[in-house]
């Protein structure tokens, strides 16, 4: 298998994938979204929620950066540019997931 179908397999698992979390956090957010803070920091500090809302925001983060790299390999024409598109958006995908679950974690 070459690396474009594992790419594409791979967007196309992670947005089926993120399909119930994204329906698990509408629920929880209309749910609170009309609550005062300490109700939001008693739900995030419930571990359920830390689980699956990291999980959430890791897929959301994967998917997104698969997806704009794929917007990288289709619009631009030089490689090195390219390249470094590519990393600097896998790069901010990771510190960004990472920094979220950290401070959900840390509630």
């Amino acid at each position: 298998m070459n690396k474009s179908t594992k790419k594409w397999l791979l967007i196309k698992f992670s947005s089926l994938f993120s399909i119930p979390f994204m329906a698990w956090f509408i629920i929880n957010f209309v749910s609170i979204i009309n609550n005062d803070y300490n109700s939001l920091i008693a739900f995030l500090s419930e571990r359920p929620s830390k689980i699956l809302l990291s999980i959430f925001v890791f897929l959301s983060l994967f998917f997104y950066s698969l997806t704009i790299s794929e917007i990288f390999e289709d619009y631009m024409s030089n490689e090195k540019i390219k390249n470094v598109a590519n990393k600097l958006v896998f790069i901010f995908a990771i510190l960004l997931s990472l920094g979220t679950i950290i401070t959900i974690y840390n509630l």
